[in-house]
């Protein structure tokens, strides 16, 4: 009997041309996401939980702040640079989006941006 070859899955996007759309998203936490932001900044689970996550709809979440391109964003997102800081130990909901090889977002994105010949160009939100 032959084993199923896994078939490799490209990704159709590209997350560091994206100005961080999905982290304006309410990001929910679990005991092993807080565990791995604790480990990183150096304080214990229960100063992560009460540092950084609110609940939301009855879950923890990660904080957010305001942004100027969307409403609010998450707190480790550097709104300059449209980055993650804490991308090495982001929550595993972070790990998995958008969960296929495209995101619909950066579909929209590039195709905003060749309609305007502008490769910065970011549509209002």
């Amino acid at each position: 009997m032959n084993a199923a070859r896994k078939i490799p899955v490209h990704k159709r996007f590209d997350c560091s041309q994206c100005p961080g759309y999905c982290c304006s998203y309410q990001i929910p936490v679990n005991e092993r996401d807080l565990a791995r932001l604790a480990k990183h900044f150096g304080v214990s689970q229960k100063e992560a939980a009460e540092r950084y996550t609110k609940t939301f709809e009855g879950e923890p979440v990660l904080r957010h702040r305001k942004d100027h391109i969307y409403k609010s964003v998450c707190m480790f997102f550097d709104r300059d640079e449209r980055r993650c800081t804490v991308y090495p130990v982001r929550p595993s909901i972070c790990r998995r989006y958008p969960g296929v090889n495209r995101c619909g977002y950066y579909d929209f994105l590039k195709f905003e941006r060749g309609l305007h010949g502008d490769e910065d160009f970011i549509p209002d939100a």
